[in-house]
């Protein structure tokens, strides 16, 4: 797989259909696939959080789920075919579980919403696709014990919907415990928009990059650091990044 370094973070330069490819052929195979989606916030986050940057770039598979990434690549003169979204990548595995009778285990958000989450998957294709599921809270000294649950539970596929860092770190400190699951991936917020909880943004702004501005114009006394300071943090690291290959 080809692959791009821009800003101490590495990306796979994949279409959303090469991916979906490599990912089907893993499970196929027995295999496991251990997959991270990067955005603007999480590569200015690995810019000091040391701990990440390893749990992301050991991932076996490594999408840019921002379109800003894409454009950064581009900027930087390392450009990526296109964005993988991590809620799309999602969406589409779920139709393939469905078709290839594989079993998913949904782990994160409130119980409430990934109990909504199972209820939407199961009435838009079969009960039979859920392996188990669990909210997001927990101790620290419970995440063995949770990974070993998703274990045994039959999963082909995992998909964790919670907050960097500790999403990446569960799956990077917990891979060899989650062995018998094929697909192992972190999926941020996107419980929330399958559930019903939060909207997604219409296809013109994610094509326009404009999806932060919807997600924060939801919730902005939550989200407006993450994007305002985290955006802002990100331009200032390509534009520096940019001046250092002119010299």
């Amino acid at each position: 797989m080809n692959k791009i370094s821009i800003l101490n973070t590495h990306i796979h330069n994949l279409s959303m259909h090469e991916t979906l490819a490599i990912v089907e052929n893993a499970i196929s195979k027995g295999e496991q696939l251990h997959h991270v989606v990067v955005n603007a916030g999480k590569i200015v986050a690995m810019q000091s959080d040391l701990q990440l940057r390893q749990s992301v770039n050991e991932s076996d598979l490594i999408n840019a789920d921002g379109q800003a990434v894409v454009w950064a690549s581009k900027i930087l003169g390392k450009p990526l075919k296109e964005r993988v979204a991590g809620i799309d990548l999602m969406v589409n595995l779920v139709e393939l579980a469905h078709n290839k009778k594989y079993k998913v285990f949904f782990f994160g958000a409130k119980e409430e919403v990934v109990q909504a989450v199972v209820n939407n998957y199961s009435e838009a294709y079969s009960p039979d696709i859920i392996a188990g599921y669990r909210n997001g809270y927990f101790k620290k000294e419970e995440e063995q014990d949770i990974a070993r649950e998703i274990a045994n539970s039959g999963a082909n596929m995992l998909f964790v919907a919670i907050s960097s860092p500790t999403k990446e770190n569960f799956l990077y400190n917990n891979k060899a415990l989650l062995k018998n699951v094929n697909f192992i991936m972190g999926v941020g917020g996107s419980f929330d928009v399958v559930s019903g909880k939060v909207k997604r943004a219409p296809e013109w702004m994610q094509k326009s990059g404009l999806e932060w501005f919807y997600r924060f114009a939801q919730e902005p006394q939550r989200m407006w650091k993450r994007y305002l300071v985290g955006n802002s943090k990100f331009i200032g690291l390509v534009i520096n990044e940019k001046r250092k290959s002119k010299y």
